[in-house]
């Protein structure tokens, strides 16, 4: 990849990651479909309560789970034949966030989140997301997440602090070129909230032509140029 895309990469998988997790959360009846730690939280609550949890909340960890450890397998026998990973498992986000669209905007801007075409699209999101949780750590080493924040804003926050003691120039730059590197990831992911829940609002499911868009520039951009810390 060029440095441009470099650079931009990232933050376009965050913006990704945002909108599908807003517009899966507002259409699916509060799916999560990249923070699966979320549909733990609600699975467990209903569990506990007694109320039924729904089908899409039990079904996601599984499914998330399998998801990565199929990715994991794709990429290495990727890398057995010499081939890099980085653009294959873009292809493969664009597919699975395609299908999500697809069934979603098939069933109208609306649509029940107990029925099966709604549960089988949410599980399509969440294998989109699974995929791009596992790339950036198998294909682009040294790029932080781009679909859990939590750790982001931790380290981030750390990096500032450490920057205020200032203990030293070498652990000062060193927190500094942290900060900087996780920050598009931060301001992406909020970013793609915004517009997905936006979007979600005026058109319903059939916003997630946008993230479906967004992963096929994703796809561009990993087939024009080279990522610093990407094995290709």
């Amino acid at each position: 990849m060029s440095s441009l895309n470099a650079k931009m990469l990232p933050a376009v998988l965050s913006v990704i990651a945002g909108s599908v997790d807003a517009i899966g959360f507002l259409g699916l009846g509060g799916l999560f479909t990249a923070h699966i730690t979320g549909n733990l939280v609600i699975l467990l609550a209903h569990l506990v309560t007694g109320s039924g949890a729904p089908a899409a909340a039990i079904l996601a960890l599984p499914v998330f789970v399998t998801a990565l450890g199929l990715t994991r397998m794709l990429a290495g026998a990727l890398e057995n034949v010499g081939v890099a990973s980085l653009r294959p498992l873009l292809l493969l986000q664009l597919l699975l966030l395609t299908g999500f669209f697809v069934l979603c905007a098939s069933a109208g801007a609306r649509m029940d989140p107990d029925a099966t075409k709604a549960i089988l699209a949410g599980m399509l999101g969440v294998s989109a997301m699974a995929v791009q949780n596992a790339l950036v750590q198998i294909s682009m080493k040294g790029v932080p997440s781009t679909a859990a924040m939590t750790a982001n804003i931790t380290r981030v926050m750390m990096d500032i602090c450490e920057m205020m003691l200032g203990r030293g120039p070498a652990d000062m730059a060193k927190a500094r070129d942290r900060a900087m590197r996780t920050r598009p990831a931060i301001v992406g992911f909020a970013v793609g909230c915004c517009l997905g829940a936006t979007c979600e609002t005026a058109i319903g499911l059939r916003a997630l032509a946008l993230p479906a868009g967004l992963a096929l520039l994703a796809v561009a951009m990993g087939t024009t140029a080279n990522v610093e810390g990407v094995r290709d």
